[in-house]
């Protein structure tokens, strides 16, 4: 997803920043302290996000990894002097042993370090390579970026 929106106000007391979108909605955000150059900000400057997720699922036959949960995370900042920006993302990845197989609603069952969840595989084909013993690992991918730029004259 990327959104382009444009500044209309900013409360330099309240670190309040107004900004218009795309379809003329109006969102007020609060620049906290981590936001570095706030005052460069100005009305008229264009701030644009990009925001993307993805989600991979890989079959282990015959598992033998650890039923376990671990998360990766980063983040950057501007550097003094330049317009406000970050980028931040995250990866959460968990392995879940397969303790189920329900081939009449071609469902299985996946059991990991915090829940049990059933997940529906709509392909035959793909529905056929899993079984119970098997493990799934899912990867989650989330990251943000988000730049300002001076007002177009």
């Amino acid at each position: 997803m990327k959104v382009t929106a444009t500044i209309t106000a900013i409360d330099k007391a309240t670190r309040d920043v107004t900004l218009k979108g795309p379809q003329g909605n109006l969102v007020t955000v609060t620049a906290g302290p981590e936001v570095k150059n706030f005052d460069k900000l100005k009305v008229g400057d264009q701030v644009d996000l990009q925001y993307v997720e993805a989600l991979t699922l890989e079959l282990k036959k015959g598992g033998g990894l650890v039923v376990q949960r671990s998360e990766k995370a980063g983040a950057g900042t501007a550097k003094p002097g330049e317009k406000p920006g970050a980028a931040a993302g995250r990866q959460v990845t968990v392995v879940a042993d397969v303790v189920a197989v329900d081939p009449a609603k071609q469902v299985v069952t996946l059991k990991g370090p915090k829940r049990t969840v059933d997940l529906k595989i709509p392909d035959p084909e793909q529905f056929k390579r899993v079984a119970k013993g098997d493990q799934v690992e899912a990867t989650y991918t989330q990251a943000v970026a988000i730049a300002v730029e001076p007002a177009k004259k």
